[in-house]
């Protein structure tokens, strides 16, 4: 009868039934995955500072590592906004950046328009740029990768239209000053990135904003379910991924004096191994601001090395390329065992 059998059932399957949850995970145990990529990092540093005393362990070097990366900060920030969602990925944003870079000494020395003005104009024409990607991938329903790529070339066609092929430069020399400013002994352009990633990590953290981000990126369906509104938080990467791309892009035209429109993609592989390798450092498996922040200076120490080794300038694409590919490698894995 039923009731007999139901009293056959031993009573501790009942209870494996009822809580199959295992123990939790002892943060301790990923300390080796955490901090891996750091380790290797300072491993590398080593080895520079053994094999070159006289010119890697200097200040110079320093502040190239530290205080040169401005531009890598933020275009590793602008991919992940979207990456995070669930958006694979935005080929748009290096271009975005030049394309926000040349428009402001353009504006100023071409048609003598107001500095701040062009400033202004260059980020808003960035942030529609997102918008416009924003439409066409999140309403329209166009491929991810065919609407950002078509839309990095055509922003390179108008950024080397606009510049007549050449670098454009002449912006007022107190920009540069302001932004080149050392604050124990960096630029104020390294604490903006800082300020930048170590707030975008407090919103996905602390923040309803970005729990529900990751909610997204995580499984679009199921959030829509929950009442999160997908639809507007996917168009919402698009269009800050391009408003910092914007921001990016004038900080760096405006410290410099200009920008050549013609070096606006070679960020691209870098700031793709960046956001990749980010994945390995901190919280293994996950797109995180942070991690992608010290893969940034990871990237800078190896490439700076291998030059002041003598190695020759294709070098860097072989480093940054390996990075990738090993990046994107240990990301699968790592997301795999999450």
């Amino acid at each position: 009868m039923p009731g007999s059998a139901m009293k056959t059932i031993p009573e501790t399957a009942v209870v494996q039934r009822v809580d199959p949850t295992p123990p939790p995970r002892s943060w301790a145990r990923d300390i080796p995955q955490r901090f891996a990529v750091i380790g290797v990092w300072i491993a590398m540093a080593v080895l520079f500072a053994v094999l070159l005393p006289q010119t890697f362990l200097t200040y110079g070097a320093f502040r190239a590592i530290f205080g040169g990366q401005q531009a890598l900060v933020f275009l590793a920030a602008a991919l992940l906004v979207t990456i995070i969602v669930g958006e694979f990925v935005d080929m748009s944003v290096a271009a975005n950046f030049g394309f926000a870079a040349i428009v402001v000494p353009v504006l100023y020395t071409t048609y003598g328009w107001n500095v701040w003005l062009a400033i202004i104009t260059a980020i808003v024409a960035s942030t529609l740029v997102g918008l416009v990607n924003a439409w066409l991938i999140v309403k329209v329903g166009v491929n991810t990768i065919v609407v950002t790529l078509g839309m990095s070339t055509v922003l390179l066609g108008i950024s080397l239209g606009i510049a007549n092929m050449t670098a454009v430069s002449g912006l007022p020399g107190w920009l540069g000053q302001a932004l080149q400013f050392n604050l124990l002994g960096l630029p104020i352009t390294f604490y903006l990135g800082l300020a930048l990633m170590l707030g975008f990590a407090y919103v996905l953290a602390f923040t309803p904003l970005g729990r529900n981000m990751r909610f997204v990126g995580a499984n679009r369906e199921v959030a829509r379910l929950a009442g999160v509104r997908v639809t507007r938080i996917r168009m919402g990467a698009f269009v800050i991924a391009g408003l910092i791309a914007g921001l990016g892009g004038v900080i760096a035209a405006s410290a410099t004096g200009g920008f050549d429109p013609n070096v606006a993609n070679m960020y691209l592989l870098p700031m793709f191994a960046a956001v990749f390798l980010g994945t390995a450092i901190l919280q293994p498996g996950r797109f995180t601001p942070l991690g992608a922040l010290i893969a940034v200076y990871f990237l800078a120490t190896g490439v700076l090395g291998l030059q002041l080794l003598g190695a020759s300038s294709w070098v860097s694409n072989v480093f940054y390329g390996g990075v990738l590919v090993i990046a994107v490698t240990l990301s699968t894995v790592l997301s795999r065992r999450r």
